[in-house]
């Protein structure tokens, strides 16, 4: 059985910090069987994080942001949902992606960043690390866009222009839909076409 808690081992263990592990050494745990099959957890910046429980908000948001971009998405893009994204030093699992056909048929990797078009994060009880480390990462790897649907303050927050690996990464645009708002679709710098708020919103 790991040991993985909900928040860096560093915390827990300030004295003695264990070493960050690399993607290539969270694969062969995998591969491994060292985490039970019911463990949820997922690499972010070196360290292991358990997966949160999901509240039934949380997984209506979810639904409603897949439906609705299974709909709207043309040819030559698919959609998943809590599925991994492989970056340098991270293996996150958003709630959706937006990826290029095809990206998810290798059977030996996941997608990289230059195949993922759109990253969605559902926050309710992650926000904190939805805006911070989660961020930090996507924008280190310069996915393009970045969406935030904030259950706690009732609106969605879309992120844009990465500035890739920085010292401090982040995103240089942010733009803030409330309900009644609707949210352009842009992939590939394009508009695509309109998501409401209030669909996707519980």
């Amino acid at each position: 059985m790991s040991t993985v808690i909900n928040a860096p081992l560093s915390a827990a263990l300030p004295s003695e910090p264990p070493a960050r592990i690399t993607v290539g050494q969270y694969h062969a745990m995998l591969e491994a069987g060292v985490f039970a099959e019911d463990e949820r957890v997922e690499l972010l910046e070196g360290w292991l994080f358990h997966k949160m429980a999901k509240k039934a908000t949380h997984t209506f948001s979810t639904r409603a942001m897949r439906k609705r971009l299974e709909k709207l998405l043309p040819p030559g893009w698919d959609v998943d949902s809590q599925e991994p994204i492989t970056t340098l030093e991270s293996e996150p699992e958003p709630d959706v992606s937006v990826v290029r056909a095809g990206a998810r048929d290798n059977k030996k990797r996941h997608p990289k960043p230059k195949e993922v078009a759109l990253l969605v994060e559902v926050s309710d009880s992650t926000l904190a690390r939805d805006h911070g480390m989660k961020k930090r990462i996507y924008a280190r790897a310069r996915i393009p866009v970045y969406w935030i649907v904030n259950l706690v303050d009732n609106q969605i927050e879309i992120y844009t222009d990465p500035t890739g690996p920085t010292k401090r990464p982040d995103y240089r645009h942010k733009q803030i839909y409330k309900p009644g708002d609707s949210i352009p679709l842009v992939l590939d710098g394009k508009e695509m076409a309109k998501i409401d708020v209030n669909d996707i919103l519980p």
